[in-house]
């Protein structure tokens, strides 16, 4: 299932703020307000250095110590980009979401940074890393680079029809004029233009063959882009969710909002499979899942500018 005023929301501000009034109701998603933690203790192998390293979770408060790979718990429905890696044997973490403070409580800090492991003889690895925060799950232990979009297992289940997306935000542009792309594979690429964080919003319609094929129709959705630093925080930030087919929007970006097939989920026999968009549903149709992702990198994979950093919280459907 993610990537006004004086900063950047690109051409897809097609989000118009909408004005509060007394007749909206707001439902707050479930550990949307971000106060409410797990904390993981993970122990990496000895011949990266043996550390032991500490990931963060949206969920329960609690900790949780050893090398467990991790499940969502007290109904959480929040994933992350935090992960336990298990790849020749080593057990290696990637930590880019941070519970951080904000005013009585706490916010998720999404950060872009570079993450590499090194064994003499057996690996050299960089992996450029953005932080990404999701409704949806992660399956550990990740076994490589490739399998990471893989083991996310993007949306869950719903079928209400909101009017829009709020949350509160703050931002920290890197300011480069281009990003990078490292796989771990090769050295870093220049790719052009310079990085946004982005937070996605996409109802679908899913449904699942014979076979376990999960495709879907597009039944709203919402896309913003911030790629300029803000003057601390911006709260209650409300943008519009449109449904049906919104190509015709004046305010359409095909390449942010277009339909989808780079989305992973699991289908009913455990299996994870792609989630291919088919085509736009009726304005009027009933969802069957969510998606919502916040990232401090656009542009997929292993792509984005270091440094570039989003901070969200209370993030609520207004209805």
């Amino acid at each position: 299932m993610k990537y006004v005023n004086h900063f950047i929301v690109s051409a897809v501000i097609c989000m118009m703020a909408l004005q509060s009034s007394a007749a909206e109701k707001v439902v707050p998603i479930l550990y949307g307000n971000m106060d409410h933690w797990t904390i993981r203790k993970i122990h990496e192998s000895a011949i990266i250095g043996g550390q032991t390293k500490t990931l963060y979770e949206i969920g329960p408060n609690r900790t949780i110590n050893g090398n467990t790979p991790y499940t969502n718990g007290g109904g959480s429905p929040w994933g992350t980009s935090n992960v336990m890696a298990k790849v020749m044997g080593v057990v290696k973490t990637n930590n880019s979401v941070y519970r951080d403070k904000h005013g009585n409580g706490y916010c998720a800090k999404l950060t872009t940074h570079i993450e590499s492991v090194k064994v003499m003889g057996l690996m050299n690895i960089k992996v450029l890393a953005a932080g990404s925060i999701f409704l949806g799950d992660m399956k550990e232990p990740i076994t490589g680079t490739k399998d990471g979009p893989k083991a996310m297992n993007s949306g869950i289940a719903f079928n209400g029809r909101p009017k829009a997306l709020r949350f509160d935000y703050m931002m920290k542009a890197a300011g480069n004029a281009n990003r990078i792309k490292q796989n771990g594979f090769s050295k870093a690429s220049t790719v052009a233009g310079k990085d946004y964080a982005i937070a996605v919003f996409i109802l679908q319609k899913r449904h699942e063959d014979k076979n376990g094929n999960i495709t879907a129709k597009r039944v709203g959705t919402m896309v913003v882009k911030y790629g300029t630093s803000t003057n601390g925080w911006v709260n209650n930030a409300t943008y519009q969710i449109l449904y049906g087919d919104i190509r015709n929007n004046p305010h359409y970006d095909a390449k942010t909002m277009g339909l989808r097939s780079v989305d992973y989920a699991r289908n009913s026999k455990g299996k994870s499979v792609p989630v291919v968009e088919t085509g736009w549903a009726d304005k009027n149709e009933t969802p069957t899942h969510m998606m919502l992702q916040f990232s401090s990198s656009y542009g997929g994979a292993y792509i984005g500018s270091p440094g570039n950093t989003l901070w969200i919280d209370n993030v609520e459907l207004v209805y």
